[in-house]
């Protein structure tokens, strides 16, 4: 029978045991040690060596603890005393070998005791205790060549980093769109909801001017920017619709309804990175100066150092609506959806280059206001034009300090009103005297823009404009400026050819600024045709003899019909199937404007007083203009040093 030890099997159990469980324990806790490795690959920042290689080196200490590497040991020892592996002694074979050819190779005779101490240090050191078993061995190679291969490694580590980062912009751009796109729904969604004004529009009286004028207005009002651009293009030349709509349309050119304080401090937010509240005294949110449609407008004091002192001084703020960019894309976008659908309605053949030619028009047209969303582009000119004005009595631009995508600062204007307050205070005679002496500076600073600068304001509406109690002129909202150069000969070309009723001249130069020249060329008869049609229908005939004689005959109305029909031709090519470029579609705009303008300065008036004080003033431009010249030239004179 065969006697069992307890005691000794019971250590012996608990030990395997124990060696198990550490094992066990080991073997759990081995993955942390490989996180400061993983973290450092997964972060976001790049790699360096020196932190490669010690969290290698951290991780290889971890693996050298491990129970495994200890097991390996006394396996090793095992494997090199049955021979199974190289031991001590085919090691001191080897080692031999190479001493002896080393010796029999030598140029110089080795002494006996230097080959003797080697051997007594051979031995030594085979003789001392196992230091690293086979796993332990393996680690020293793989580290060895980890350490080789660690610039390669943290090369394609950043490599790796680099091509996350371009995944998460374009994952992050990619989210952007889908924003974008969930934005521009909601947008389109109130526009085409505005649309529905069309509707009940149509159904109102003919007559009840009043009635369509407040629907017009509604849906103007509902449909955003886009739409309250038009509107103040419509109104600045009230000639072409009736009183009550005019009127109307004309608050689109004083005041809008304005931004939110959340929208304005949001602005402040993306363009500055705080609220107006920490950049500015007295600025409130919720009461701007005026508003338009590209934004509002705001009075407010920000602290300024002068000589060496610091001082409060009033400034003018003005604010950029939110994705405004967005409201003119998606607004073409539902003006041609409803123009397509239409054609549902209207499935008339005839109809469709009508509707195509409407839609592209539009494109256009928005394309050219689009420009005015661009406030740093607003600065440099304006700035541009505060520096022609410096000296002038008749105009003023207010000087720009700073600017950022969405907000612009510029100088405050004492004494700057609306024209219609400044008017307001006055009546009979010193009223007209005053609206005569506006119109004056009026039309001297246009003519100074145009022949002398050869660029000028291209939305010169009213509220655009202001003026102090003497008559002096300030122009603001520089974001869409017209260049004349290179355009002079084709407006004079054109000007003249509606004058003559020359529709053969009109439809050259109709052709010649459309967006295509050439396809339209094949079609010059028939437009030349349709112009013949639509010059018969609004009562101007070709002046072929004696147009001199004819114009007079005809008076200041024949001559302001023949005028509006060429701002009609231009503002409406399209119902001739012709899309004009952009840059000449706004400049019929601001010269509507323009012309709209100076109009409204001669309310209540006689046309005849307006055309003597035109030919005057016109006549004394050349003059006026070298007294100003001499008059600056003086004033600069005077500031410098005596010699």
């Amino acid at each position: 029978m065969i006697e069992i030890n307890l005691p000794v099997l019971r250590e012996r159990t608990g030990s395997a045991l124990r060696g198990a469980g550490d094992f066990a324990m080991s073997t759990v806790r081995l993955p942390r040690a490989f996180t400061p490795v993983a973290r450092l690959i997964m972060r976001d920042e790049d790699v360096t060596r020196e932190e490669l290689s010690r969290e290698l080196d951290r991780l290889f200490e971890a693996l050298y603890e491990h129970p495994l590497s200890e097991h390996s040991r006394s396996l090793t020892v095992y494997l090199r005393r049955y021979r199974l592996i190289p031991n001590e002694e085919s090691t001191e074979n080897l080692i031999r070998f190479m001493v002896k050819q080393v010796m029999l190779r030598s140029p110089v005779e080795i002494p006996d005791a230097i080959v003797d101490e080697f051997w007594s240090f051979f031995h030594e050191l085979i003789s001392a205790p196992e230091l690293k078993g086979l796993v332990e061995l393996n680690l020293d190679i793989t580290r060895v060549v980890l350490r080789t291969y660690e610039p390669l490694l943290v090369d394609l580590a950043n490599r790796v980093k680099e091509l996350r980062r371009q995944n998460q912009v374009a994952m992050g751009d990619m989210l952007g769109k889908v924003q974008v796109l969930r934005s521009d729904l909601v947008i389109l969604r109130r526009q085409i909801r505005a649309i529905r004004y069309i509707k009940p529009f149509l159904q109102t009286d003919p007559q009840d001017f009043h009635g369509q004028a407040q629907i017009v207005a509604k849906m103007v009002r509902e449909f955003g920017p886009l739409f309250i651009k038009m509107a103040q293009v419509a109104a600045a030349n009230a000639d072409f619709l009736p009183d009550e709509i005019a009127k109307e349309l004309a608050v689109f050119q004083e005041d809008v309804e304005p931004m939110t304080g959340d929208e304005v401090r949001q602005a402040f937010i993306e363009s500055k990175g705080c609220p107006p509240e920490e950049l500015y005294f007295d600025f409130k949110v919720d009461k701007p100066l005026k508003s338009g449609s590209i934004g509002s407008v705001y009075v407010a004091k920000k602290p300024v150092e002068q000589d060496g002192v610091e001082v409060l001084v009033p400034i003018i703020v003005k604010v950029a609506r939110h994705n405004l960019e967005r409201e003119f894309q998606m607004g073409s976008l539902a003006i041609e959806l409803m123009l397509v659908s239409s054609q549902y309605w209207a499935p008339h053949s005839k109809l469709l280059p009508f509707l195509e030619a409407m839609s592209e028009q539009i494109k256009e047209f928005s394309r050219g206001f689009e420009r005015e969303l661009d406030f740093e582009e607003e600065a440099v000119v304006q700035n541009r034009f505060a520096e022609r004005a410096r000296g002038s009595k008749n105009w003023y631009v207010p000087e720009v300090y700073e600017v950022t995508g969405r907000i612009l600062e510029m100088e405050f204007l004492d004494d700057a009103m609306s024209i219609n307050r400044v008017l307001a205070g006055q009546t009979g005679r010193g009223r007209r005297r005053l609206q005569r002496r506006i119109a004056e500076n009026f039309l001297f600073t246009v003519l100074e823009h145009l022949i002398v600068h050869q660029e000028f304001h291209g939305d010169l509406h009213p509220g655009n404009i202001m003026a102090s109690p003497d008559g002096s002129l300030y122009l603001i909202d520089w974001g869409n400026v017209v260049d004349m150069r290179g355009k002079w000969v084709m407006i004079r070309d054109y000007l003249m050819a509606v004058l003559m009723g020359d529709t053969g001249r009109l439809a050259d130069c109709l052709i010649t600024m459309s967006t295509d020249p050439e396809g339209n060329r094949l079609r010059r008869d028939e437009i030349i045709e349709a112009l013949d049609d639509t010059l018969a229908k609004k009562g101007v005939t070709p002046l072929t003899e004696e147009p001199l004689r004819r114009l007079y005959r005809e008076g200041y109305e024949g001559l302001q019909l023949r005028l509006q029909t060429a701002a009609h031709l231009a503002s409406n090519a399209y119902q001739l199937r012709l899309v004009l470029q952009s840059d000449y579609l706004h400049l019929s705009r601001s010269l509507m404007a323009m012309g709209g303008t100076y109009a409204n300065l001669y309310r209540d008036m006689s046309p005849l007083t307006m055309a003597r004080d035109f030919a005057v003033d016109v006549s004394l431009f050349p003059v006026n203009m070298l007294r100003q010249r001499l008059g600056r030239r003086r004033r600069s004179g005077n500031l410098l040093p005596a010699r």
